[in-house]
């Protein structure tokens, strides 16, 4: 003989209270699993180095100070280079100051 399914339930509850487990008893898919899981963000902040000044934290610090950054005045050369043979990014739209045409109302015709 099998035993009552409300007595298995029950059982099953208790399980659940002593184990510290979730009581789903129709199974369905809570995420349980997911919530229960340790934090990544904490791992994943801490397996990149600290950001450390630049040479433009250190022009907008100090504008007084000359600084020297080769690898943006290579950049900046490399771009007048492109300019120069016509390779270079398009000219930006000039503002968008559009003339509007306000047309008359047309009467109703009645």
């Amino acid at each position: 003989m099998s035993a009552p399914k409300s007595r298995i339930l029950d059982l099953m509850k208790v399980q659940c209270r002593i184990f510290s487990s979730t009581f789903n008893p129709e199974r369905l898919r809570t995420g349980n699993k997911v919530l229960r899981e340790r934090l990544k963000g904490p791992s994943v902040a801490a397996y990149y180095p600290r950001r450390v000044a630049t040479f433009k934290d250190l022009k907008n610090l100090y504008p007084d100070l000359e600084t020297w950054d080769d690898d943006e005045e290579d950049r900046l050369e490399h771009l007048a280079f492109l300019k120069q043979r016509g390779k270079g990014a398009p000219k930006k739209k000039s503002t968008a100051r559009r003339k509007i045409t306000i047309l008359p109302r047309r009467s109703k015709r009645g």
